[in-house]
């Protein structure tokens, strides 16, 4: 298999803003797109690394890649202020759907990529693998990407490690495996982002799949997952160290491309699929008994979410994808952190 990376040296590509688009009836709340140059764009992430903001996510043809489209490869962008945007990486490797980048920075303060990995024959799925990129600042670009080495004890070959957070020096994410009768869910570790150890297994009915990982100050593991088994609802999971030990509720919200962080207030918010009619993207508070506040309804509707998260200056950054001005595209909103301040007496 030859895999490739193809720098921005050649996919120097710029994108400039756009006039800001403010949300109905919230001018505090701006959005605007900030890339659309492939058919799909979609399946978002960000993160800010030495200086800069750096956004990830899918180009393709479509969702996936269908009988007659194309695999999907990973574009990143980059800006030093949130609102010029410059192509700085495009990760492919011949024969492989990438998809569902996530951004994280590494314990040795390396910018890492971690994605889904599919080998498709037409429209079937026949197995996938996991793969991760790493940052070269020499070369001002993502060297190639690297399969994940799965412990031995839980290694399947539908295989997909969502995201990767990191927490003194260890970088922890949750592996899913919906070719597996019950679906396997699984916490894993990892010291170099590449190899990873099974850390619990975590029993969760249905088909629970996209989970991301996030840490109190105190060190308590808060695990967010969606969940396909038919039921209107996601799982908020809660633990301590050596995390083998799982408390479990519901959320009252079923979930797409999940996300959260928490505010300096101490309040989490969750960024998520909504799945109204049409869908939208949105982010709201969620506590810890797992009910989920709706605060925002980006502009958004159809094939969209997957919302990538980030604090920056007193506002929530929010990436997302969205297909409600046509073409699937990606769009920035910062949220002032004020949003989320419930309401006295509510």
């Amino acid at each position: 298999m030859n895999r490739s990376i193809l720098p921005s040296v050649i996919f120097g590509l710029v994108c400039l803003a756009a006039p800001f688009h403010l949300v109905a009836d919230d001018p505090d709340i701006s959005v605007r797109k900030i890339w659309d140059q492939a058919p799909h764009n979609a399946f978002t992430d960000i993160a800010r690394h030495q200086g800069r903001f750096y956004c990830a996510f899918r180009e393709g043809t479509g969702h996936v890649p269908g009988a007659s489209g194309k695999d999907g490869t990973i574009r990143v962008i980059a800006s030093a202020n949130g609102q010029d945007w410059k192509s700085v990486a495009l990760l492919r490797e011949e024969g492989i759907d990438l998809r569902d980048p996530k951004l994280s920075i590494a314990a040795d303060d390396r910018l890492m990529l971690v994605m889904g990995g599919s080998d498709y024959d037409g429209t079937k799925l026949l197995r996938r693998r996991s793969r991760v990129a790493f940052w070269n600042a020499e070369a001002g670009t993502f060297d190639a990407t690297i399969p994940v080495e799965m412990d031995p004890a839980i290694v399947h070959d539908t295989d997909w490690l969502w995201r990767v957070t990191w927490h003194d020096g260890i970088g922890y994410g949750v592996v899913y495996q919906p070719g597996k009768t019950p679906w396997g869910l699984h916490l894993v570790k990892t010291r170099d982002g590449i190899r990873y150890d099974l850390v619990s297994t975590l029993n969760i009915p249905g088909k629970p799949n996209e989970s991301t990982v996030r840490f109190t100050p105190a060190g308590e593991m808060l695990v967010v997952v969606r969940n396909e088994d038919g039921q209107p609802r996601g799982h908020l999971g809660r633990a301590v160290a050596p995390f083998t030990d799982w408390k479990w509720v519901t959320v009252n919200h079923k979930l797409g491309g999940p996300n959260m962080l928490r505010l300096p207030n101490g309040e989490w918010v969750l960024g998520s699929r909504a799945y109204d009619k049409p869908t939208h993207t949105v982010v709201g508070r969620l506590a810890l008994d797992g009910t989920f506040t709706r605060v925002v309804t980006l502009p958004s509707a159809g094939d969209t979410s997957y919302p990538g998260l980030l604090l920056h200056e007193e506002a929530l950054w929010v990436v997302y994808y969205s297909s409600h001005e046509g073409r699937t595209a990606i769009y920035l909103a910062t949220i002032p952190l004020t949003k989320f301040v419930p309401a006295v007496g509510k």
